[in-house]
């Protein structure tokens, strides 16, 4: 295992990761290109506007994909073996023990008429263990992490509530504290006080047992609160990578800007909210160059041709200002 002989190596290693949604007016790359690395403990957050791909890139590392979808190219690395080329015996060997996954919604991803000890039974037998005694102890252990009283291993997912459902799905996770949790925007559903709760008790549960964290959501205050280091996603692209603040104290990419303008501070003078002008680009024939040049108050002629990643003043930025000719003008 990779990760436990070079102990910085990152637990997971996406490259190229290609996902295409087959249509009947011809494919739609729901994810082109993705590259991300994660360190072991380390927590990730990714943002963007709803359909840039965020959810797709994250049910494409787990390989949770199902028809029309598919990887049509790249490796999604998890410590050292390519889940792309794996089994489905291999890889229901890999979730839950080492890699686990928390959905949006609770209530859908629980077996509704199954009480929650029974889930997390046939979760533990599924992956080998048969002694009834580690199972109740492993059940009640995981869900006081969580801050559930263990009584409701006998109640059913209909009894709680949604808080306490995602938490219940964050405890099904951790039976056999993976390496990677991966989660879909688990707040959405919730209220902000249950938000708020709830992230905090998840950060506190990374801390103490050093997983690491893939988290997608469209929430700019749980990103910057929570995480170590932010991909804003735009259009099916990776437009900018870096550290969580320096990407807040000085976005590299014109689409974080607009994000950033369009999310209210409570701190420092009232400011009016701005929106991003435009719209997506239709992904079925999107813009040859940068895809965000259409909405962009900045596009010039170099926005004609697809931006890499240039290094930008704390992370990387897939924006033309930053090509060092452009960079050094504007200096």
């Amino acid at each position: 295992m990779a990760s436990a002989l070079v102990p910085d190596a990152p637990v997971l290693e996406v490259r190229g990761l290609t996902v295409e949604y087959e249509t009947a007016a011809g494919p739609v790359r729901a994810v082109d290109d993705f590259d991300l690395d994660v360190l072991p403990g380390e927590f990730v957050g990714v943002v963007g506007e709803s359909g840039c791909g965020k959810s797709t890139m994250l049910f494409g590392i787990a390989q949770l994909l199902s028809p029309p979808a598919r990887i049509s190219a790249g490796s999604v690395s998890f410590r050292g073996r390519d889940l792309v080329t794996m089994t489905a015996k291999e890889l229901s060997a890999t979730r839950w023990r080492d890699l686990s996954v928390v959905m949006q919604s609770a209530m859908n991803a629980l077996n509704p008429v199954t009480q929650l000890g029974k889930q997390f039974e046939d979760t533990m037998r599924a992956h080998g263990e048969r002694s009834g005694e580690v199972i109740q102890q492993r059940s009640v252990e995981v869900l006081q992490l969580v801050g559930i009283d263990p009584v409701h291993l006998k109640s059913y997912p209909h009894q709680l509530s949604g808080g306490m459902r995602q938490r219940a799905m964050i405890a099904m996770a951790l039976l056999f504290t993976p390496d990677l949790v991966i989660m879909d925007e688990p707040t959405s559903a919730l209220d902000v006080v249950a938000q708020r709760s709830l992230m905090v008790q998840i950060k506190e549960l990374q801390q103490r047992l050093g997983f690491a964290v893939v988290f997608v959501t469209h929430d700019m205050s749980l990103v910057s609160h929570f995480s170590d280091r932010l991909v804003v996603m735009y259009a099916a692209q990776a437009v900018e990578i870096g550290p969580t603040r320096a990407v807040f104290d000085n976005p590299g990419h014109p689409y974080t800007r607009g994000l950033l303008d369009a999310f209210p501070s409570i701190r420092g003078p009232r400011v009016p909210l701005t929106g991003i002008p435009g719209s997506p680009p239709n992904l079925l024939n999107p813009p040859v160059g940068c895809r965000f040049a259409p909405r962009c108050p900045h596009r010039f002629e170099l926005c004609d041709a697809p931006p890499p990643l240039y290094e930008a003043p704390g992370s990387l930025a897939a924006c033309h200002l930053h090509a060092p000719a452009v960079a050094e003008v504007s200096r």
